[in-house]
């Protein structure tokens, strides 16, 4: 790239005067440097790029020009390119090209269908002067083999950690409580309860059911901290695969 830039105006400035203007913006390059790259023939690299970029340019208006990378890659090879797939994900980054995704596209926030949305109690403002005042909550959605996940989270606003998550497959009310409830637990569990006046935060949307108050403050919070029985060694001196 430098060296096209040299090419394209050592006419007119010179390459003495271009190299020098270019270490002073740090592009450090020395004319004897330039030259020599000039007199160096291309590398098998670059003609393999040129190649393949010219095969993916020659079939713009094609029905092929919609593949992906995977099926981009078996297609050139099938004409004869003897291509790796990461070297083609590299060449048609740096060209902008990418595959057509079929299908609708994937939604997480759907507005209410009244369209009343709940006042904003923050004001934008997430940030906190102490911990358990401010917590805010999203979730987001995950592709795998058996479908889509759906990932819930709950962060606190002054440490921006996060204190409460859960997964499912449906986006429904249970998906957000299930991780506030877990939020809840784990801080009166390690030791640091939450008083009345949290405010929790969602997104403006409304998810499935989940169609009350994106903002409100907690008032009410009880947690019970659950304690699993401790069971009975063996008489072998060694604990079970369930301990």
């Amino acid at each position: 790239m430098i060296v096209g830039f040299i090419d394209e105006y050592r006419q007119v400035y010179g390459v003495e005067s271009i190299c020098r203007a270019l270490s002073a913006h740090g592009v450090r390059i020395a004319p004897r440097t330039y030259r020599k790259a000039r007199r160096r023939p291309p590398s098998a690299r670059d003609l393999t790029d040129a190649y393949l970029e010219n095969a993916l340019r020659d079939l713009a208006g094609e029905p092929e020009q919609m593949y992906g990378r995977r099926k981009m890659t078996r297609y050139l090879r099938r004409q004869g390119h003897d291509i790796a797939f990461c070297t083609l994900d590299r060449i048609m980054g740096e060209l902008g090209l990418n595959g057509v995704v079929r299908g609708r596209k994937h939604r997480t926030t759907i507005p209410a269908k009244d369209g009343v949305r709940a006042g904003d109690r923050l004001n934008r403002d997430f940030t906190a002067p102490a911990p358990n005042l401010v917590w805010v909550a999203d979730f987001t959605y995950v592709s795998t083999w058996t479908g889509w996940v759906y990932v819930a989270f709950v962060f606190d606003a002054y440490s921006r950690a996060i204190v409460g998550w859960t997964a499912a497959t449906s986006k429904t009310t249970v998906l957000v409580d299930k991780a506030l409830n877990m939020a809840l637990w784990r801080r009166g569990h390690y030791g640091h309860p939450v008083e009345p006046g949290l405010i929790f935060h969602t997104d403006a949307g409304s998810q499935g059911e989940f169609n009350r108050s994106s903002q409100h403050r907690v008032v009410r919070v009880s947690v019970a901290v659950r304690r699993r029985p401790r069971r009975e060694s063996s008489s072998r001196g060694s604990c079970g695969a369930g301990c």
